[in-house]
């Protein structure tokens, strides 16, 4: 397939193809790979290596998280809070850049993690708030967690998020009428497409039940044996663009 305009936001579908095959995943607007490694310092070397082959764009662009066992990675046009057409382009540089290095991206499914010596595959956290009146509730979770408003977002029934990148966006989901004997709180794990089956199958193998998977392959509400709720969710069917 022809190579995508780097300035472009991308469609759900076209990012996860533009990766597909190199242990890159589409998530929640970002592209994230995990990279199996023997220390902190080779960490701390294969970041020096991604840093260096985003070049300029890697402020805007790159993230890391380092640790002993592996090193995770995600792209995203962060001022803009999407995937466009230049983060498939600069995860296919790391990658070379961690070639050179002798260092390949973990497996992509729950099926391989273990033999490839990551701990699961990369996935991206929500927290979900059902609300009546979600102007009148946002604030107060933006102001108590001190979050902030969605890159390219205006406010009013956007998610927010952290501005250190560190702890899961929440969004807020518009009730139709009260539901006071139900949990108002439930959690949001986004998986890459692929990932999504061994997931929901784990989770009833482990007690959980299917609650509702009308919405599949975009998500499927799962409960545990209380009845707590929390979406295994992928970008599938989900495919206008990002804005």
């Amino acid at each position: 397939m022809s190579e995508p305009d780097r300035d472009t936001p991308l469609s759900r579908t076209a990012a996860s193809a533009a990766v597909a095959g190199t242990g890159w995943r589409y998530l929640q607007g970002v592209l994230a790979v995990s990279v199996p490694v023997r220390s902190l310092a080779q960490a701390s070397e294969a970041a020096a290596a991604a840093v260096a082959a985003c070049g300029d764009d890697a402020d805007g662009h790159l993230r890391v998280d380092l640790r002993p066992d592996r090193v995770e990675l995600s792209v995203q046009t962060r001022a803009l809070g999407v995937t466009t057409g230049r983060d498939p382009w600069l995860g296919h540089r790391i990658d070379s850049a961690l070639a050179g290095l002798g260092l390949a991206p973990a497996a992509a499914t729950s099926a391989g993690a273990t033999s490839a010596g990551s701990p699961r595959p990369v996935q991206v956290l929500e927290l979900a708030i059902d609300a009546m009146d979600i102007p009148a509730i946002r604030p107060f979770w933006k102001a108590v967690l001190g979050y902030a408003d969605e890159p390219g977002s205006d406010g009013g029934l956007d998610a927010i998020v952290d501005p250190a990148g560190q702890l899961p966006a929440i969004w807020f989901q518009q009730m139709d009428s009260p539901r006071p004997q139900r949990n108002r709180i439930h959690l949001d794990i986004t998986v890459a497409h692929d990932e999504a089956g061994p997931r929901v199958h784990a989770a009833l193998a482990a007690g959980g039940r299917l609650a509702d998977d009308s919405f599949a392959p975009s998500y499927w509400v799962m409960a545990d044996p209380e009845g707590n709720e929390a979406c295994v969710c992928t970008w599938t069917d989900r495919n206008e663009p990002e804005r």
